[in-house]
């Protein structure tokens, strides 16, 4: 006997239990529930199958039905997500109950001498408590033999680290579809001839292949219509082909909690969400605000040569792009209200996409309209000062109208604490004209009652117009007041402020945790951005431009913390998504894990937590023994909280035998499983 017909001979052994584990299960549990016991959890249990599974030479068209039988009475749940077909139909069949059974009726013509598999995933559930029956497949072929190699993989969010759930991995045999060194358009043009999918953890087995090469991909098909839309759906690949008869053995084993088989990766998929081509041309403008105008432009990073505006002067015109790829864009105008019209015309030069997507230099003529329309608040209010008017010249009093008030807005908080690493900020509604700084009074009141002047100055941020940073030296102790008098801030509307005051303390760095993580970059002197992230995954803090040396992250909140690291290759101080076509992967980000295998971290009031990041050792080379070992790590948590979680619910003693007699069939199981590791 060969190695391939060895490694076929084991594969299909684990296929076999691979199928009948849930019957199994199933049927072991069923004689172990007592009569008026707790409720029932166990899934329905297949009796018979018509035709058989794995029945081979069936016709191409004209297949008839297939009929599944349970020991109960079953219904259909979520078919469209869960129900699939390996490879792709045309037409994919119906399924319909009947009596204890499901009916599958196959619509299409089938091709010739080709494995199929009906997979169920989660679709059939019991009628009475909706118990699923996990990963449930039929499988049949048009040919005389079944295909029954195996390979599995795992698939990730490239950026948060972590498993990408439910995603569908496309295996298309290396020598149908075609190599061009330039770009990747395999996904675009061709079926794939194998379709597994990923569970809940991000692991997939994919069966019923054929010992050849094949080229892989995987896409998280979020309108579930069996294809790859850029831009909306994950996508990840892996580079070179890969034959299962070739691959390293995995140990497969069944997941007692999740209830699924699950395995050892052989395949690492990073899914990052490509950019959708879309047609650079200028789709939209409006003028929602005399001082305002929009530009909306149907992809990113619009090329405007020239802006002109018949009533405006090029210098009072101030661009404001809105969005991170400026397909946005504000169009303030510094102009006094008497002077700006109500229709303002001029015309935009810019790259236009024409008909064979090119971009070519167009000139568009721009018109852009405002009127003032009274909302029904303002409607009410100016009848209600005019019905005020009459009744008091009708009494013969003098009527004097009530001070408007002010349209300056802005947003900043004005109490509080403040954090001097991060300042005060504001924002304001339009983009500000004039600042004078040096009106501007801070004061420090000590515990003694003595009052200090502190320097202060506002500052505008770099990436967004309208924000703005007020710094000083901010010192614990006392309490700090600031006062921005009338005047002293003047927008492109020509409003000016009211006298703005605020009072605030500054945090106590005793009151948070400080972390300092000795980095330990790379020779060739590669960029890192360091995130602080809480247990739950939010982003806290951020540091980019990281290279060798300390990195302190100070006014941590006490809890648990873990660290994301991004190896920014460009050094554009942000994380950069992948290119399918052009076979571009994206920038690598991983979780930092200790050397005693710790992912996430507790912190306390008034602690300082000390860390030592080899970057060598974080972005080491992903390998199959690397990736279980971390798996396995992640997984180990995951069942320790779920045990203190079971812990604090304190289950009846009911509920405790029924865990028990579950535990003990699960371990059967597992053991079951180990066997072929």
């Amino acid at each position: 006997m060969n190695s391939i017909q060895r490694h076929t001979l084991r594969l299909l052994r684990l296929f076999v239990v691979l199928l009948f584990v849930p019957c199994f299960l199933s049927r072991c549990a069923s004689m172990m529930t007592p009569t008026g016991g707790p409720r029932d959890s166990l899934p329905p249990v297949i009796v018979a199958m018509t035709p058989d599974n794995y029945t081979t030479d069936c016709p191409t068209t004209n297949l008839g039905k297939i009929y599944i039988e349970f020991d109960e009475f079953v219904q259909l749940k979520d078919q469209q997500k869960e129900f699939f077909t390996s490879p792709q139909m045309k037409k994919k069949p119906t399924l319909l109950l009947r009596g204890r059974g499901v009916v599958v009726q196959i619509r299409d013509t089938l091709l010739p001498n080709t494995t199929y598999a009906l997979n169920f995933g989660s679709t059939i559930c019991d009628n009475n408590e909706g118990n699923p029956l996990h990963s449930m497949r039929y499988v049949f072929s048009t040919g005389p033999t079944i295909d029954s190699m195996f390979m599995s993989g795992y698939t990730a969010d490239s950026y948060k680290a972590d498993s990408a759930s439910k995603s569908f991995i496309w295996f298309y045999p290396a020598d149908s579809v075609e190599d061009v060194a330039e770009y990747d358009s395999t996904v675009f043009k061709y079926k794939p001839a194998v379709i597994a999918r990923a569970e809940n953890n991000g692991i997939f087995i994919a069966q019923n292949l054929k010992p050849i090469a094949y080229r892989v991909y995987a896409v998280q098909d979020k309108n579930d219509n069996q294809m790859y839309e850029p831009g909306t759906d994950q996508v990840g690949f892996v580079e070179g082909t890969y034959n299962p008869a070739e691959m390293p053995d995995f140990a497969l084993w069944y997941d007692s909690l999740r209830h699924y088989v699950t395995a050892e990766p052989q395949l690492y998929f990073r899914m990052f969400t490509d950019k959708a081509f879309r047609r650079q041309l200028l789709s939209q403008t409006e003028r929602p605000q005399q001082h305002k105008a929009m530009l909306y432009f149907g992809a990113p990073r619009p090329q405007i040569t020239n802006l002109r505006f018949d009533s405006v002067p090029a210098e009072r015109v101030i661009v404001d792009p809105q969005t991170l790829g400026r397909d946005t864009i504000a169009l303030w105008f510094d102009v006094p209200s008497a002077s700006l019209p109500d229709t303002i015309k001029g015309e935009i030069s810019y790259l236009k996409h024409d008909t064979l997507n090119r971009l070519q230099e167009v000139t568009e003529p721009l018109k852009l309209s405002w009127k003032f329309v009274e909302t029904k608040e303002q409607e009410r209010e100016r009848e209600k000062l005019e019905r005020e008017r009459r009744k008091a010249e009708a009494a013969g009093e003098e009527w004097k109208e009530p001070e408007k008030e002010n349209p300056f807005k802005f947003t900043m908080s004005t109490s509080g604490e403040v954090n001097p690493e991060e300042h005060l900020t504001v924002d304001f509604d339009y983009p500000l004209t004039r600042l004078d700084s040096s009106k501007l009074l801070l004061t420090r009141t000590l515990e003694d009652q003595t009052i200090v002047d502190v320097p202060v100055r506002m500052v505008r941020d770099t990436g967004q117009l309208r924000r703005w940073y007020v710094r000083a030296d901010w010192q614990t102790g006392g309490e700090y007041t600031l006062t921005i008098p009338e005047g002293a801030i003047t927008d492109v509307a020509g409003q000016t402020n009211d006298s703005i005051i605020g009072r605030y303390t500054v945090l106590n760095p005793e009151k948070f945790a400080t972390v300092l993580i000795h980095v330990k970059g790379r020779p060739d002197g590669t960029k890192y951005i360091l995130q602080l992230l809480d247990a739950n995954g939010g982003l806290k803090q951020e540091k980019r431009d990281v290279t060798t040396g300390d990195v302190r992250f100070n006014y941590v909140p006490a809890g648990e913390i873990r660290f994301r690291v991004i190896e920014d290759l460009n050094g554009n101080g942000r994380w950069d998504t992948g290119d399918l076509v052009a076979r571009r992967q994206p920038e690598r980000a991983e979780m930092f894990v200790s050397d005693q295998g710790e992912e996430t971290f507790a912190t306390k009031a008034n602690w300082e937590v000390e860390f030592t990041m080899d970057m060598s050792r974080v972005f080491a080379p992903v390998t199959m023994k690397s990736l279980t070992r971390l798996l396995d790590e992640r997984e180990l948590q995951r069942v320790q909280r779920e045990m203190e979680k079971r812990a604090k619910e304190k289950p009846s003693s009911a509920q405790s035998r029924n865990q028990q007699s579950s535990g003990s069939m699960f371990n059967s199981a597992g053991s079951m499983f180990n066997s072929f590791r």
